[in-house]
């Protein structure tokens, strides 16, 4: 098992690379003046000069690079010019409240898919098959920025059975109200194609011979299901759970706009409309850098739920 980390993590040093030179790449590549653009037409030429100096991008490009490079591994990627804070802060005063919704959001399409997953395989062509498969066809028709308003009107104003606003905190559960409407618009779309996937995979591993070897031996229905043909139909499902992660962490800006929840994706868009370059650089530098590490846990929960790859 160590062997195999230490492999992932050679892996995983190149894309790392590849993904804070980029971002460092980012304020290069917009077109214009960066500077000019932060500041806004009435900056005067002795204001951009200093501004300049002070971030320094009056340097060569080689020694900016190396700087970046010098500044992520301190955790200092600049200050904001729009805010007067250090970037490295206000990530650190949004980005666990991102991370509460992203994972409520997971948990919510696993809860969902998997039995639901399960129980149309099991079904096959049957009623509750039928009605599930249409379920699914609907969650994947309704985008985000359609689905939480909807919530909203309904369950919100309707019904004021949750507030329309407001951001949960990890360590406070009385916020944990806030946490409903905008974790289950976030994982909606997710929770659709995890049921057909689940039900796909399950329906696969129910026609392989080691399913019928554990009917011949006289184990219940439930046991070679969930003992035996969900470990092994899991695996594809997992991939789709890694690679969805970076999609609910993109997905989060228009969530966490149509619910004000205080998160990385709401600086983002903040930083944007502010021409605030370097956080936009450390917002999204952190996003990057958290899928890079949720691939390298999906790839060892791999090892864990199969073996075999584990070996191979």
């Amino acid at each position: 098992m160590a062997s195999f980390v230490f492999r992932r993590v050679l892996y995983t040093l190149p894309v790392l690379w590849l993904v804070v030179s980029v971002v460092f790449l980012m304020i290069h590549l917009v077109p214009g003046d960066p500077v000019r653009q932060m500041l806004g037409e009435g900056a005067t030429g002795a204001d951009i000069e200093a501004a300049r100096k002070l971030y320094g991008l009056d340097q060569p490009l080689s020694k900016q690079y190396l700087n970046y490079w010098k500044g992520v591994a301190k955790l200092d990627l600049g200050k904001s010019l729009r805010l007067r804070q250090p970037v490295t802060t206000l990530i650190k005063q949004t980005y666990p409240s991102t991370l509460l919704l992203t994972f409520a959001a997971m948990l919510i399409a696993v809860g969902i898919s998997v039995p639901a997953g399960v129980r149309s395989a099991r079904r096959r062509n049957q009623w509750d098959d039928r009605a599930i498969s249409m379920v699914s066809l609907t969650g994947l028709s309704f985008p985000n920025f359609a689905l939480g308003p909807v919530l909203i009107l309904f369950f919100a104003i309707g019904l004021g059975l949750l507030p329309v606003s407001g951001t949960a905190s990890w360590t406070k559960p009385s916020t944990w109200g806030y946490l409903i409407l905008p974790a289950i618009t976030l994982g909606g779309s997710l929770a659709a194609i995890l049921t057909r996937m689940v039900r796909t995979s399950v329906l696969e591993e129910l026609s392989q011979d080691y399913v019928r070897t554990a009917r011949a031996k006289g184990l219940s229905e439930h046991e070679v299901v969930y003992k035996h043909a969900l470990r092994n139909a899991l695996i594809p499902v997992i991939t789709v759970v890694g690679l969805q992660f970076g999609s609910l962490l993109a997905g989060a800006i228009v969530t966490e706009t149509i619910f004000s929840w205080k998160g990385i994706g709401r600086l983002t868009l903040t930083a944007i409309g502010n021409r605030d370059y370097f956080l936009v650089q450390g917002c999204i530098l952190a996003i990057g850098l958290t899928y890079i590490a949720v691939n390298f846990l999906t790839d060892a929960i791999y090892s864990l739920v199969d073996p075999r790859i584990r070996a191979s």
